[in-house]
């Protein structure tokens, strides 16, 4: 999985980067710009943050601001404040699955697309659903693992 993950974010940055160098380089030294080119890069684009942020999920690397975590002296302290954030992770994400899913199922409905070269928008729209899914089983997984460093359970 780590070696998937590795090699899907680097061709979604390379293919973003590119795509950026050709649209400088065709309307700022060429004075052509790509018609569309900023529409094709929307794909990748949304897909590359929206990935970066699962990876991250699974990873537990997520920017966090754990101010408690000064006040709190023991590790069962620090595993019981992990336990809440986790859960409270979990709450509002899963309350935001619902209204990814809710806008899989409106885009899935409309099937609209892209104004200029008519690409269905669907392919951009389910990321959201697919990113919040899998953020959401990463953070029961690490719920479920922290749970267990505190009841003492091994965990592979």
């Amino acid at each position: 999985m780590d070696c998937f993950t590795k090699y899907l974010l680097t061709g979604l940055i390379c293919v973003v980067a590119f795509g950026q160098f050709v649209q400088v380089v065709t309307r700022y030294v060429l004075q052509v710009p790509v018609m569309g080119l900023e529409e094709t890069m929307a794909y990748p684009t949304l897909w590359l943050y929206i990935l970066g942020a699962v990876n991250a999920s699974r990873e537990n690397t997520h920017i966090r601001a754990n101010v408690l975590e000064i006040f709190l002296k023991t590790p069962r302290a620090h595993t019981i404040l992990a336990i809440v954030g986790e859960v409270i992770s979990l709450i509002v994400g899963l309350w935001l699955l619902t209204w990814a899913w809710d806008f899989t199922r409106y885009s899935i409905r409309t099937w609209r697309e892209s104004p200029t070269l008519y690409i269905p928008t669907f392919y951009a729209d389910v990321a959201l659903v697919i990113g919040l899914g899998l953020m959401m089983a990463f953070t029961l997984y690490h719920l479920v693992r922290h749970i267990r460093d505190l009841t003492g359970e091994n965990h592979a």
